[in-house]
Parts: C-alpha cells; structure tokens; sequence
C-alpha cells in the first residue's frame, strides 16, 4: 500500500491537495511543523476512508524531516507520490540588510525552508522511486515575476524551478515525474486561487503519461 506524502500540511494548499488525493482511494502521509495543525487536517483526510499517517517536523531539521519520511514509508510503503508545499512568506526587501542584524539569518532561514527543505526531501524519496521506475515529485512553486518586496521569496521560488529542472534532469529518465504547481497569487477560498482549484493541479500532474509530463503549471486564476 502507498499514495502520498505531503510536506507542509497547512490549512490552504496542503489541505485542500490532501483531501484530492484521499478521494481517489489513496492513503496520505501529512508532515507539517505543529501537531494540532496536521491533527485536524489528517481527521478530515480519516473521513473519507484512507489510511492516513500524522507526523511533525520542521522542513530546515533534516534529521526531523527524514524519521518523519521514514515514518510515513514504514506505516504505508514507499510513496506514489511526493508533494513539498512547504515555504516561509513574509516581506522583505534588499535594503533590510543594510538595516536590520537579523535579516540575513531571516533570509537564510526563508532558503532553508524554500528549498532546501524540497531538496532534502527529493534526495530521501527519489532514489527509490527511480529504482521502481515510476512516482511524481511536486513542488508548490510561486512568484513567477520577483517583486522587490519579496525579496527571499523571489529568490526561493526561483530556485525551486531550478530544482525542479535539476531533478527532472537527473530522474526524470528513470521515470519520475518532477514538475511543480506555481501558483501567482493569494491563495484563498471562494476566490480564483480557491485552494480546492489549485490542488487539481496535482492530481492532473500526478496522472499524466509520460508522453504528456509538465514541468511546470502555472495558476494564473
């Protein structure tokens, strides 16, 4: 038995592709930083029938990170599918730096989070996936033009497409499908960035042929 795991397990996208998943028959691992966030989350997943496996951990502890990614494989088999939905958002510009003795190690923080935490992951997962010659890697991308307000998130997200590129390139031969779902505004329900919307992105991705793999959707709204 497998299905997916997910990192970053909040109340928006995470949710929202977790319960799309779930109502396809298929069991969902959730990893998210706090216990009573990934708790309500995993009840809702429960209600519709899958086994569902409940971890926390913090995406920037790679010890953390990896029990937890163990956890889940011993409790439901090697995974179909990965999601990193992981990310730290917040305002920052360029001119913090000259300001502020905390911002370089608030933008350090934001890249491990944004993408190391995506590489950690990819490198614990993927390898068995290419031996088994097939599974998807998704990304929860965004910012697809840098705003100078953004600055570390500009910076993350553009290295998330470089990842995703990079692992395409390395195990994509294999079989695994790595792409990413950018999504280029606010996510919120009842809006045109409605997360139940977006989580059919990775569905879609997820079941595509091989003859038909995306790198990239992007969801303009």
């Amino acid at each position: 038995m497998a299905g997916l795991v997910l990192i970053g397990a909040g109340p928006g996208i995470g949710r929202s592709v977790a319960l799309r998943f779930a109502r396809e028959g298929m069991p969902v691992a959730l990893v998210a930083r706090t216990n009573a966030g990934v708790r309500r989350i995993a009840d809702d997943v429960r209600l519709l029938g899958v086994p569902v496996v409940a971890s926390t951990a913090d995406s920037t502890d790679e010890r953390g990170l990896r029990a937890a990614l163990d956890a889940a494989a011993a409790e439901l088999g090697a995974p179909d599918i990965v999601v990193y939905n992981a990310a730290l958002i917040r305002p920052d510009t360029v001119d913090d730096l000259a300001v502020n003795d905390h911002a370089m190690r608030a933008h350090l923080d934001a890249w491990a989070v944004n993408v190391v935490g995506a590489l950690v992951t990819a490198a614990h997962t993927l390898p068995g996936m290419a031996k088994r010659g097939s599974g998807s890697f998704i990304v929860t991308g965004g910012m697809p033009e840098p705003k100078p307000e953004y600055v570390s998130l500009s910076l993350g997200k553009a290295g998330v497409r470089t990842a995703v590129e990079l692992l395409h390139q390395q195990y994509g031969p294999a079989g695994v499908h790595v792409a990413s779902v950018t999504v280029a505004g606010a996510v919120a329900p009842g809006t045109a960035f409605d997360p139940d919307e977006i989580a059919n992105h990775y569905w879609h991705l997820h079941t595509q042929p091989r003859e038909q793999w995306l790198r990239e959707v992007v969801h303009t709204g």
